[in-house]
């Protein structure tokens, strides 16, 4: 049984709707349902408007529920700008003197998210890895977006973007998400092993360097953050023992000396030997050569330019003494510079650089 303050409310309740009949506010084609509950409403809280004690004893009038919720209304919004000024007044005054006083500390986590937004984030990040494996990164990317919005406070979500970004070719991105990752979670190993690889595919092998070092202090028994890193060291060590070696000073946007490909090596500088030979021991002590020529025999692609029957001639020239080839007139020969166009695009594009071994390890 309803009780008194309960028969109040259930009153005004009814009035209000009896009013928005009365007055057009109900359609006429919506007045039946609405006189039906009316009804029942009134019987299920045992009021009755057309009783005049009832009346006398329940109704608010001349204040109408309308009127009475506005109030309300207006009460709390008065509330709501009193606490929200005290509480920027608060924040003002606590973070002058922090200004003054010291730098800006690293900002802290965001807010615990609740257990359904935990949910719902896990979900989003489990339709973002199902996109990856479909190679639908653009969605992939707008789906880890989302479960971050949900949950800032996972480093998975932030690393696993980093590498769709990857797959995108957004490298720049992928550096930013990764370390995002790394500050939510420094002990994530997946963090720096996605750092390393967007770092090397913009030409940053120091930093990729110690983004898989870090890494692997993490997890030492990483099978690719191993190969990455020895890439990565071999890139940086190329960098500073032989910057000159890979691009041929002057070359020109696109090539590199002698018409090369850009990135591939220019042979004119090694010198000659006898009968015009290129000097051998300069080629052995050149580390970029040997990469090259370790890279080109490892993917078949040195027996792939060997077939060309220009190089076979080249090849039998210098062997029985001839003079040393016009390299210029050599990638003049469209199949000789298509292969040199192979072989780079082999050894990673312009630049002759390696690709960066993929992070083959699964979305988590």
């Amino acid at each position: 049984m309803a009780d008194e303050k309960q028969k109040h409310l259930v009153f005004s309740i009814l009035e209000f709707l009896q009013t928005s009949l009365n007055n057009g506010t109900i359609k006429q084609d919506d007045s039946e349902g609405i006189e039906v509950a009316i009804q029942c409403i009134g019987e299920a809280f045992g009021v009755d408007l057309n009783d005049a004690v009832q009346a006398k004893t329940y109704s608010t009038k001349p204040a109408t529920l309308t009127s009475i919720f506005e109030v309300f209304m207006n009460a709390q919004k008065k509330l709501g700008n009193k606490n929200a000024a005290a509480s920027s007044a608060s924040s003002t005054s606590a973070a002058a003197p922090a200004a003054a006083a010291a730098p800006a500390p690293a900002a802290s986590k965001s807010s615990e998210p609740t257990a359904e937004q935990k949910k719902n984030a896990e979900e989003l990040k489990v339709a973002g890895n199902r996109k990856m494996s479909e190679k639908d990164y653009a969605e992939a990317i707008r789906l880890y977006g989302e479960a971050i919005v949900l949950n800032a406070n996972s480093a998975v979500y932030y690393a696993n973007r980093a590498a769709a970004y990857s797959q995108m070719g957004d490298h720049q991105n992928a550096i930013k998400d990764s370390l995002k990752a790394a500050e939510v979670d420094p002990s994530y190993s997946k963090a720096y092993s996605r750092l390393g690889h967007a770092y090397f595919s913009v030409g940053k092998y120091t930093e990729a360097v110690s983004a898989y070092e870090k890494g692997l202090t993490l997890e030492p028994n990483n099978a690719t953050m191993k190969s990455s890193l020895a890439t990565a060291r071999t890139k940086a060590r190329d960098n500073e023992v032989a910057p000159t070696a890979r691009g041929g000073a002057g070359a020109g946007a696109g090539a590199g000396a002698g018409g090369l490909p850009a990135g591939f090596p220019d042979l004119s500088a090694l010198g000659g030997g006898a009968g015009g030979m290129p000097d051998l021991a300069s080629l052995m002590n050149n580390p970029a050569l040997m990469n090259m020529a370790q890279q080109m025999m490892q993917s078949g692609a040195l027996n792939s330019l060997m077939s060309n029957p220009a190089m076979q001639q080249m090849a039998q020239r210098m062997m029985s003494g001839g003079e040393r080839p016009n390299l210029d007139e050599m990638m003049r020969d469209p199949q000789i510079a298509e292969a040199a166009r192979g072989l780079m695009n082999n050894m990673g594009g312009a630049g002759g650089s390696p690709r960066p071994p993929q992070d083959e390890d699964e979305m988590l």
